[in-house]
Formats: structure tokens, C-alpha cells, sequence
């Protein structure tokens, strides 16, 4: 029998990769078990124990992954604080008005926790609970209310503090600070989006949502100081990345100590220390689970990163790439389909996983900046998070519905399917956010080449 190449090995490597990936084995498990048989088919035992014994410690510490706890701990102390009630309701009372006001107010309410939360999924659960008895009392159509949230939540994969991008920094060894800041303006430019087609449709057909009319000036300047926690955690994290007087993981110290504070300090008012506490226990208890599964992941990928860096699999994929007799462009644009087929199937992080280790290489072979694509390949993961059959926050929003019920006991329950066919339109503003980022790339490489 002939002897197999390496090249060879590393594509029988990513055939076994997804094979389990669609079986339903955990992404880690399937990466790291990849990268090390894959290992040991190319070297011998002694090298493939050395790579897989050393590089879960090699990698936890390093100094870049220190900020994803930080990041993850801001989301559920401001969730946990109560932040997030507040913050949706001064977005109802200043946005309330327009056409599909409450849904409006939930775009710009998700946003706002997204620049203290960094984990997608989390958002959607949160504002499924804060928002869902709010827009059905007020007889919102049951797809938009459920699209909303769940488009909405995806914003917090772009708006900093976000763990993806974070992910993505670690697996190509790019600048956090960099792309963090870079993910700033498209995502404002995303929820601007939303908000305009929720504007646009809710004009069209009134009954999808009507406006909230009633709030007085007096009113909407009262519901501003609930925010404060929120507007100075995004001042200390955008000014320390943007001045760069302070790493991102300083900058997420800094800014988890100013939620906690608010933290204690709503407790002390409302003399609950003991219930805060147990809700304190609970906020670092989901930080710590979050967080090993992030790390546990980054351990699985590395190995197979190693395993396919053996295999000159990345290196080979770039020369076919870069030769082949088409524009730059619709390579991307072809690169981009198949991350939009393959999002239908898997999640956001598990999708980055799979292919970065070789669509990276061959990115940046065609002259694209990586701040840039990292932004693109991100917005492209927040797509898969509204795909079915996968659609991981359309999940969480029918989910959390289940367990709502309004002030007479009745069930706000919002079947699966009205949520996937609620995205539908969101689906279509995101490929318009998509195009629009191609077609003027300054907007996610401006804020980066200013910062100091």
C-alpha cells in the first residue's frame, strides 16, 4: 500500500473534522481529537503526546486571553444588576414613537447591552424575557417580536466587548484591541439597519407594530441615569482601546469593577445584600462555566492548528487560491456562500474553528486586510446565528418564551417556527450589511488606523 503524503493525511484530517462536527460530537473533542491522531500519523507518539501535552498551558497563558473572563463577567453583573430593564426602557421611551416603536427600542436596547455583554446568545436570552411580555402586550405581530430579539442579540458578536472577536484574535494572532475597535462602527451600522427595516415594514403594515406614544420630556430625561453603568463601561473600554493607554484586558478590569460597583450599590439602596450575594455566586459561577468552554476550545483548535501546520494543508490551499483566474472579489464572495451554507449546520464559534486554519491564509494571500475580514467572517457568524435549522438565538428566543406568562397566568409561548420566519427579514438587512461592508471597507478599518 502506497505511502500517503502529508497533504493527503491533512485532508483525510478535515474530512474526519466535519464528519464528526455533523455527527454531533462537541467541537473540541472532535478538533483536538483530529489534531492529534492527525499528528500521529505525520510524526510518531513522543511528538503528538509533547504538542497535545503542552499546549493547553501554553496557550491559557497567554496575556490575550485574560480579557475574556473580564468581558463575560461585564454581561452577567449588568444582567444580574438589573441594568438591562433599564436600559430597554429608556430606549421605549425615546424611541417608542416611531413605527414599530418597541421594536426599535429593542435594536437599540440590544445594542447598548452588547457593549457590555460579548456574548450573543446571552443577549437574546436576556432581552427575551425583558421584551417578549412588553411587545405582546401591545399586540406586536409574534415574528417580529421574536426576529427582533433574535437579530438583535447577534449585535453583540460585533459591538465591543465581543468574546468572538476575541476568538478570532487568538486563533490568527491578530491585535484585540484592533479588532474590537474595528467591530464598533459595523455593528452600529447593523442596528441602524434593523431599525430602519423595523421603521420601513411597521409604516407598510401598521398592524405589525404600532407606536408607544405618551411619554413626556420630563420622562425620558428620568430614565437616563439607569443607563449611566452602561455609557461608562463603553467610555472606559472604547477610550482605553481607542487612546490605548490601557490593554483590553486593563480595559475589561476596569470595566467589570464599575458594574460591580453599581452592583453593590443597588443592593445597598434596595437592603438586599443577601439576595445580591446569592445573585453574585450565580453571575461568577456562569462566568467560570463560559469561560472553561471557551478555553477548552481554544485547546482543541490549536492542536488541530498544529496538526494541519504539519501538513502544509493552509500554505497549499493559499497557492490554489491566489492562482486561480478570477478576481479578489468574487473569490471572497464565493468564500462568503459557503460560509453562509455552512452556518446553516454549525455554530458561530464552531464554524470559525473549522475553517480559519485554512481560509485565513489564503484571505490574506489575496491582499485582504485581516482586521477587516475578521470583521466580515464575524458578521458572517452572526448570520449562522439566525439560520435554521441551527439558529442558535431563535433556539434560545422560542426557548425563554416557553417559561413567560402575562399577568393573567396566560402562556407568551412563540412557536419555533414564527421565530425562524420572523429572522427572514433581519436575514436580508444582514446581507445588505454584508454588502455595504465589502463595497466601503473603510468603515471597519477607519477607527483602527486612528487609534493611538
Amino acid at each position: 500500500m502506497p505511502e500517503l503524503s502529508n497533504f493527503t493525511i491533512g485532508l483525510l484530517g478535515v474530512g474526519l473534522l466535519i464528519v464528526m462536527v455533523f455527527l454531533g460530537v462537541r467541537v473540541f473533542v472532535a478538533a483536538a481529537l483530529t489534531g492529534f491522531l492527525g499528528l500521529l500519523a505525520l510524526k510518531n507518539w513522543n511528538v503528538a503526546a509533547a504538542i497535545a501535552g503542552t499546549i493547553p498551558h501554553s496557550k491559557s497563558v497567554t496575556y490575550p486571553l485574560s480579557v475574556l473572563p473580564l468581558f463575560i463577567l461585564i454581561g452577567f453583573l449588568a444582567f444580574y444588576a438589573g441594568l438591562t430593564s433599564r436600559l430597554f426602557e429608556a430606549a421605549r421611551r425615546w424611541f417608542g414613537w416611531v413605527p414599530g416603536g418597541l421594536a426599535v427600542s429593542t435594536v437599540f436596547a440590544t445594542a447598548g447591552f452588547a457593549a457590555v455583554s460579548g456574548a450573543s446568545t446571552a443577549t437574546a436570552a436576556v432581552f427575551s424575557r425583558v421584551a417578549i411580555p412588553d411587545m405582546l402586550k401591545n399586540d406586536y405581530d409574534n415574528r417580529l417580536t421574536s426576529g427582533v430579539i433574535a437579530a438583535g442579540g447577534t449585535l453583540a458578536s460585533l459591538i465591543p466587548p465581543s468574546a468572538i472577536l476575541v476568538i478570532y484574535a487568538i486563533i490568527v494572532e491578530e491585535s484585540v484591541g484592533k479588532l474590537l475597535l474595528a467591530g464598533f462602527l459595523p455593528g452600529l451600522v447593523s442596528a441602524l439597519i434593523y431599525a430602519g427595516l423595523i421603521i420601513v415594514m411597521c409604516k407598510i403594515k401598521p398592524e405589525l407594530g404600532r407606536p408607544i406614544t405618551g411619554f413626556t420630556w420630563r420622562q425620558r430625561f428620568e430614565s437616563l441615569p439607569g443607563t449611566l453603568p452602561i455609557f461608562l463601561v463603553v467610555g472606559i473600554i472604547f477610550g482605553a482601546l481607542y487612546t490605548g493607554s490601557a490593554t483590553p484586558t486593563e480595559a475589561g478590569a476596569l470595566g467589570a469593577m464599575v458594574v460591580f460597583c453599581f452592583y453593590v450599590l443597588r443592593a445597598y439602596r434596595e437592603k438586599s445584600l443577601g439576595r445580591m450575594g446569592g445573585k453574585l455566586h450565580e453571575a461568577l459561577a456562569e462566568t467560570a462555566k463560559l469561560t472553561v468552554m471557551i478555553f477548552t476550545l481554544i485547546w482543541g483548535v490549536f492542536l488541530f492548528v498544529r496538526f494541519l501546520g504539519f501538513a502544509g494543508l493552509p500554505s497549499a490551499f493559499a497557492d490554489w487560491v491566489v492562482t486561480l483566474d478570477m478576481p479578489p472579489l468574487l473569490i471572497m464572495i464565493c468564500i462568503l456562500l459557503a460560509y453562509a451554507v455552512l452556518g446553516m449546520f454549525m455554530d458561530a464559534i464552531g464554524m470559525l474553528v473549522l475553517t480559519l486554519p485554512v481560509v485565513y491564509p489564503a484571505v490574506i494571500a489575496l491582499g485582504y486586510d485581516p482586521i477587516w475580514f475578521g470583521i466580515i467572517v464575524v458578521k458572517m457568524a452572526e448570520i449562522c446565528l439566525i439560520t435554521p435549522p441551527i439558529g442558535l438565538n431563535c433556539f434560545v428566543v422560542a426557548g425563554v418564551s416557553r417559561e413567560l406568562r402575562d399577568e393573567r397566568g396566560r402562556s407568551l409561548a412563540i412557536p419555533l417556527q414564527d421565530v425562524f420566519r420572523g429572522i427572514g427579514p433581519f436575514f436580508a438587512a444582514d446581507v445588505l450589511t454584508v454588502a455595504i461592508l465589502l463595497a466601503v471597507p473603510d468603515i471597519v478599518l477607519w477607527l483602527p488606523r486612528t487609534m493611538g
